[in-house]
């Protein structure tokens, strides 16, 4: 039988284990990334391990999330990250340079290699023909100091794209389409990996627009061949020699199949609050936009960004419009400013926004109340613009300019004029003079917010929790631990600890210190796909500081489990739908012999204030179990 990509890329990195799905794998890490917002506590941790240099082939870090720099935090952890770096042998991408995953893409993905990163769209980089995997940032750290990464071998969803999309659809319509099929939940162990004759027509930007969003479904990670549009690629970036051929044997056997024509496709939205709520833009009539905003690490590469400015080239933007553009990297700003297309940009009314997360991550462009936000990034949660009741329509860069000519959500092919054609340059522009490479001779910078890794305990023996907070399906990590102002005290987590559900249950924090102050431990009981989204391991780690010690939910997606896991917090899933129903706020749960029961399948848990016995379901495998009756991983890799 013939390997798929995924299984090919991994078979050469295997150091132990099986590929049977299911099976637990450790995999060697040629390279990671870090972004500001998470990188320091990732770096925080590789210094606890007293490694002299990092291990891995290549690591970088970039200054992308925290841009804003209001007050000095940010500066500080920005100067303690450039530091760091040169100290143990990291390149560092300062501030201004680009978002991690555009600028990756362009000038280090390299097919057949493995990356894992801090941040949960760093599977772009699959769109080359890589395994890129998104991660919590003590997975970094500990991939930096050489020791493998652990998978269980996942399903493997074959997608097939057939015919060539028609003009004003794109990858993004693409993307939005995965999800439509796909949903945002129930794809915990699952690999999307893409073939058919569509991919002839498909460029790497294009590409790395659809591997991006399949973060969204939860997937594993999401592949693309490494072709001759591939190689194409590569040559414009000056990096022929990065370049080989993979893709999957004719004769693969996949467990699951989708099939999307693309010549049937129309353009897509995707409506609050969730990125797989997808509608045709043509079906949504009369639709005020109050604000629209072309960028985010899905869809700001030159050919976005030229495909905008065309269709804006001549015209005015609504004057109730608030409008702004962000390139996704240094490169993409620098041509656009050669070609003219930034003036094009200018001339319409944009506002000129850095290369860098901003609106998509709540760092800045914050609508108004109520508003109607029309946005090309990937996600839109409730809130994470930074604006509780915002509405985030979720498209293409083509409709987002359309919209703000019109002033209404408008479908693209309802303007008078052709498709803009555009050809991406055979050699781009390069300029890595924002990269600062290691020199080895810097001292590290320390100011009070950066603070150190908290340590935990072993986990105790019996464990007395008190229900903290009850939860609903789909809490992503956004709810757990937001983004905006939050982000700036990600060094530090007792300070970070006082956002912990903050737009959810702002009492959470208080319960706990309550909690813990009466001998007990909090709990938290959660619905259906619980921890989806960002790959932050703040709503992990947090917790764990706050006293929690196990968690009960439906189900818990894959990044956040192994976080939960890797600080020592044993992650349990409910056998009984109606056991979820049962619990309530205030209860009091009772795990009698931890030891005994998180070596289990199935543990039996005892709530005390309903006198009720619960069978729930342990998915950690044996290594993890270990980790998490010491404490957490940290704690595992010190003994």
């Amino acid at each position: 039988m013939g390997k798929s990509i995924f299984e090919k890329i991994v078979s050469a990195h295997k150091i132990s284990g099986e590929c049977k799905v299911g099976q637990e794998l450790a995999i060697k890490i040629d390279q990671t990334l870090t972004q500001d917002s998470l990188g320091a506590m990732a770096y925080l941790q590789f210094e606890a391990m007293n490694k002299d240099r990092i291990e891995t082939e290549l690591s970088v870090s970039y200054t992308d999330h925290l841009m804003l720099q209001l007050g000095q935090g940010n500066g500080d952890v920005h100067r303690y990250l450039e530091t760091v770096a040169d100290k143990f042998g990291v390149v560092y991408s300062k501030a201004g340079n680009g978002i991690c995953h555009q600028v990756h893409l362009e000038r280090f993905s390299k097919p057949g290699k493995t990356l894992i990163g801090s941040d949960s769209h760093t599977v772009t980089c699959g769109a080359v023909g890589m395994l890129a995997l998104g991660v919590g940032g003590l997975d970094v750290a500990l991939a930096m100091a050489g020791v493998p990464f652990y998978i269980k071998y996942p399903k493997i969803m074959r997608i097939v794209l057939e015919g060539r999309m028609k003009p004003w659809v794109t990858a993004k319509d693409v993307a939005l389409e995965v999800l439509k099929n796909v949903t945002t939940k129930g794809n915990v162990g699952t690999v999307l990996e893409y073939c058919g004759n569509g991919l002839e027509f498909l460029t790497i930007p294009e590409r790395a627009t659809i591997t991006n969003m399949g973060a969204e479904t939860g997937v594993t990670t999401s592949i693309f061949p490494s072709d001759e549009m591939t190689k194409k690629f590569l040559e414009s970036q000056g990096r022929l020699e990065d370049w080989v051929a993979i893709s999957s044997d004719d004769d693969t056997v996949y467990d699951i199949e989708l099939v999307i024509n693309l010549d049937e496709l129309e353009p897509n939205v995707a409506v609050p609050h969730s990125p797989d709520l997808v509608l045709k833009v043509k079906d949504i009539k009369d639709l005020k936009v109050n604000q629209v905003l072309i960028g985010s690490c899905t869809n700001s590469s030159y050919l976005d960004m030229m495909r905008a400015a065309a269709v804006l080239k001549g015209k005015k933007i609504k004057p109730d419009i608030s409008f702004g553009v962000s390139a996704g990297s240094r490169q993409v700003m620098s041509m656009l400013a050669d070609s003219g297309a930034l003036s094009w940009f200018i001339d319409s009314g944009a506002r000129v926004l850095e290369s860098g997360c901003g609106f998509c991550v709540g760092q800045g462009q914050a609508p108004e109340m109520g508003a109607v936000s029309v946005r090309t990034n990937n996600r839109n949660y409730k809130g994470r613009s930074g604006t509780q009741d915002d509405q985030v329509y979720l498209v293409s860069p083509e409709t987002a300019a359309a919209t703000a000519i019109m002033g209404v959500l408008t479908d693209p092919r309802t303007l008078q004029m052709e498709y803009p054609k555009i050809d991406i340059p055979e050699k781009m522009k390069l300029d890595d003079s924002m990269l600062i490479f290691p020199t080895y001779t810097k001292n590290i910078f320390r100011s009070p917010i950066i603070g150190e890794p908290p340590v935990n305990t072993l986990m105790p023996k019996k464990i007395t929790g008190q229900v903290a907070i009850k939860l609903g399906d789909m809490i992503n990590t956004d709810d757990i631990i937001p983004g905006g102002s939050a982000m700036t005290y990600r060094a530090n987590i007792k300070k970070s600890c006082e956002f912990i559900f903050q737009f959810v249950d702002s009492r959470f924090p208080k319960k706990c210190e309550d909690i813990v102050e009466q001998g007990k431990y909090p709990i938290i009981v959660a619905g259906e796909s619980y921890g989806q989204g960002s790959s932050r391991e703040h709503a992990a780690l947090c917790p764990m500081v706050m006293g929690v010690k196990y968690i009960l939910a439906k189900s818990i997606e894959r990044i956040h489990q192994t976080n939960l896991i890797n600080f020592g917090i044993l992650p349990l899933l409910f056998q009984n739908p109606e056991d979820y129903g049962d619990i309530e706020y205030d209860d009091i749960i009772v795990m009698k012999d931890s030891e005994v029961s998180v070596r289990m399948d199935v543990v039996q848990i005892e709530n005390i204030t309903k006198n009720k016995i619960y069978n729930v379901k342990n998915s950690a495998t044996e290594r993890q179990r270990e980790i998490i009756l010491l404490g957490g991983l940290l704690n595992s890799i010190n003994k």
